[in-house]
């Protein structure tokens, strides 16, 4: 009797490899960045990966014409949630912001989930009116609208930079649906003054912004995050202080496990270390926009938008945090992907990979003569 060996396609294979490095390193570092804090944080990430690793595998195993036959459900489900979150009583309040619903003695974070579900409803209205799109370029405004409509309840919680992300990711797939250039051009202007509008509204968003044009102005109020991770990146230099011999991470940087865990990953494993995760990361997400753009040529258009959708939310948010950490964005409480410390984020990132990963599979497993069929699949 001989053992029945899986045979996985290259591309899938190197994305599984690639994700699992990430996930091994991120575990590690947040080890090491939470030591100083109270609680057993690597405990409860481990625990927290077990359970993604468990959402992975139901995804995997889901066709995707299940997902396109429902594909409405995704913005149902994610208005709700972030409705939900903002029902006095329902949702609870965490350093002044409501972003949070209990579940038994589990906190969800709504708009993580809504990413899921905005990915599938944007991936199957554009590919159920991808024809209509060409000769009326007018609806396209509807799932723009639609997904607008999250992004405004998200940002009442409030969360600008998860809207913002959110939003730019859905001009970038409506781009590669078909947009014209001057309309996606359009939206991100209107959308660089309302985000202006909605930072000058606010005056702990105007602090922030104060703090973000000169940090050490203010080394121990709004600018106490920003100078504290500057100086970890200082203390790493080229080759780091070594794996957890970090001094910053003791009580110095705030949020050292989650927003901030690149400025950590910087003092211990110097600027080595931080460039080889930026290279690592950008090879990851240019392997699920390879796929995105495959699945597109090959006809599976709700695979390719979903791809698209994945690809360019992991990378937005990935420069966004790591532009938060070296101080040339202003200061969002965006984790990183894989990295950070984080149930929701981990568990809705492995699950948006596990979207990828069928994708993937399908297309590199269907023959060359019927892939144009493998929307089914």
């Amino acid at each position: 009797m001989t053992a029945r060996v899986v045979n996985i396609p290259r591309q899938s294979l190197y994305l599984l490899v690639t994700w699992v490095v990430l996930l091994v390193f991120g575990t590690i570092m947040v080890g090491s960045a939470s030591v100083a804090m109270p609680g057993d944080y690597i405990v409860k990430q481990l625990v927290n990966l077990c359970i993604s690793l468990f959402l992975a595998v139901v995804v995997l195993t889901i066709p995707l014409t299940t997902w396109t036959r429902f594909y409405w459900l995704g913005w149902i489900l994610s208005l709700f949630l972030v409705v939900l979150v903002l029902v006095p009583g329902v949702g609870y309040e965490v350093k002044g912001a409501t972003r949070w619903v209990r579940i038994g003695g589990f906190s969800l974070q709504a708009v993580e989930v809504a990413k899921f579900g905005l990915m599938i409803f944007l991936a199957g209205y554009l590919t159920r009116y991808h024809d209509m799109l060409q000769q009326s370029p007018n609806r396209i405004l509807i799932p723009l609208a639609m997904v607008f409509i999250v992004c405004a309840l998200v940002v009442a919680e409030p969360d600008l930079g998860s809207a913002a992300v959110v939003l730019a990711t859905t001009l970038s797939v409506l781009f590669m649906a078909g947009a014209k250039l001057r309309f996606v051009l359009l939206m991100v202007v209107g959308g660089a003054l309302l985000f202006a509008l909605m930072v000058w509204l606010e005056p702990f968003r105007m602090r922030r912004m104060a703090a973000f044009t000169d940090p050490w102005a203010v080394p121990f109020d709004t600018g106490y995050q920003l100078v504290q991770a500057l100086i970890a990146f200082g203390r790493g230099e080229l080759l780091g202080l070594g794996l957890g011999e970090g001094i910053q991470k003791l009580s110095y940087l705030p949020e050292a496990h989650n927003d901030f865990i690149f400025a950590v990953i910087a003092e211990e494993l110097g600027s080595i270390g931080a460039i080889a995760l930026i290279v690592l990361y950008t090879f990851f997400v240019a392997m699920v926009l390879s796929v995105a753009k495959r699945s597109l040529q090959t006809g599976n258009l709700f695979a390719g938008y979903c791809c698209y959708f994945v690809g360019f939310i992991f990378a937005y948010q990935f420069l966004v945090n790591v532009g938060v950490n070296v101080g040339v964005l202003p200061t969002k409480g965006l984790t990183l992907p894989f990295i950070s410390y984080g149930g929701n984020s981990l568990m809705v990132s492995c699950a948006l990979f596990a979207f990828v990963l069928r994708c993937s599979w399908v297309e590199e497993m269907a023959p060359a003569t019927s892939r144009k069929s493998s929307v089914g699949r």
